[in-house]
């Protein structure tokens, strides 16, 4: 099972701060560089899981690009990438809190300028399944590509899934909506729903069912769960200590389309989701 991931590869600079930032003066911090972008995120965890990922990104030709792609490829990850000779490869300030709770500043440079004459359709041959970051979509410049990529996997006859990524970010809902139509599933979590549906009930994911197949919201402490035309289905989350919540939803992505794929029963998707979520959740990084 090939399944092809297109959206940011980067860098992230996590810094875990215990007391409040202070403005203007100094916050002691642990600092560590670790591979980002929520494209590369999902890719990585759905490599861990043994399933055959290729990633379609678009990073800067310098040495933050070399370092991702030999990253990832250590960890299995086919990368079919583009190479921008004048913006830089995507970076990722991120502030985790003593909670686990993450700020995010990012930069997504080359990845803004992703377009559709960087999907290798050589890289498409032979996937069962495409799924797209929804930053790539919710960026005016990098949408046309996203757009491209969604149509090229239709055309091939491979499934599709979406997470909006962003609630911040949702602010034409109707626009996104469009944007996704005729998608097999949607990956929310509660705050993109209520971006979307003006509620963050996961039964009222139902009303997005005339736009896509079906959605699988993740509610993080409060599990997940799954809606289609047969009803909805939840699952509790996996007990876990919140270290860094950084790409939690990425990884939950992961265990779902790992789980989906094979055919195994709504339940069993649902709870493969929640554990990935769970390790993500556990470690710094966003990585496994």
């Amino acid at each position: 099972m090939k399944v092809v991931v297109v959206g940011d590869a980067g860098l992230d600079v996590v810094a875990r701060h215990e007391n409040a930032i202070v403005h203007g003066g100094d916050s002691r911090a642990r600092v560590r560089l670790a591979g980002g972008g929520a494209g590369a995120n999902t890719a990585r965890w759905l490599a861990s899981a043994g399933v055959d990922t290729t990633l379609l990104a678009r990073v800067g030709d310098d040495a933050g690009g070399k370092l991702v792609r030999s990253e990832l490829a250590a960890a299995g990850v086919r990368c079919a990438f583009a190479l921008d000779p004048d913006a830089a490869t995507c970076c990722v300030v991120v502030l985790v809190d003593g909670e686990g709770q993450r700020s995010m500043l990012p930069d997504r440079g080359a990845g803004a300028r992703f377009c559709a004459e960087d999907i290798d359709h050589a890289a498409l041959a032979g996937a069962r399944h495409l799924h797209l970051s929804g930053y790539v979509l919710l960026d005016p410049s990098s949408r046309p590509g996203g757009l491209a990529a969604l149509a090229a996997a239709r055309e091939l006859g491979l499934s599709t899934s979406v997470d909006p990524q962003s609630a911040a970010l949702l602010t034409d809902p109707a626009g996104f909506l469009d944007d996704v139509r005729g998608v097999d599933l949607l990956l929310p979590n509660t705050d993109e729903l209520l971006a979307l549906t003006g509620s963050a009930e996961p039964a009222t994911a139902a009303a997005l069912l005339d736009t896509v197949g079906a959605v699988a919201v993740t509610a993080g402490r409060d599990g997940a769960s799954w809606v289609d035309s047969d009803g909805v289905v939840s699952v509790p989350a996996v007990a876990a200590e919140r270290v860094d919540s950084t790409g939690a939803g990425d990884a939950f992505d992961a265990g779902i389309l790992a789980a989906w794929l094979t055919g195994v029963s709504t339940v069993d998707t649902l709870r493969a989701g929640v554990t990935f979520g769970a390790r993500a959740v556990s470690q710094v990084g966003a990585q496994p």
